[in-house]
């Protein structure tokens, strides 16, 4: 929160590391993650989100993925971190980690 300002929203960045062989939970919590991603786009507040293929290839298939990054709007770091931990891929085990902190755009 911006000195002076009120329901400022702030950037935050949602960097998450997938645990070995969560490639079956992530498809099937699929659909749920991308929910919550678009209610956010739908409002605003949605910079960029995707997930981070385990290998150099934009389908990695069967290698599946090292993680996901979503950088959006948040009224705190508390509210940031509040809204990660309930993503249904945390719900489904997918990831071994997240870490959520804060972001200043510069470009564009």
């Amino acid at each position: 929160m911006i000195v002076g300002e009120e329901n400022v929203l702030l950037w935050y960045v949602i960097y998450a590391r997938d645990r070995e062989n969560s490639l079956d939970d992530r498809l099937s919590a699929r659909p749920a993650h991308l929910e919550r991603l678009v209610e956010l786009q739908n409002v605003g507040r949605l910079l960029v989100a995707g997930p981070r293929p385990a290998i150099d290839a934009a389908d990695p298939g069967p290698a599946g993925f090292s993680g996901s990054l979503v950088i959006a709007r948040f009224e705190s770091l508390e509210a940031a971190r509040t809204w990660a931990d309930a993503d249904p891929y945390v719900m489904a085990g997918v990831y071994e980690s997240v870490e959520v902190s804060p972001f200043k755009r510069v470009l564009p």
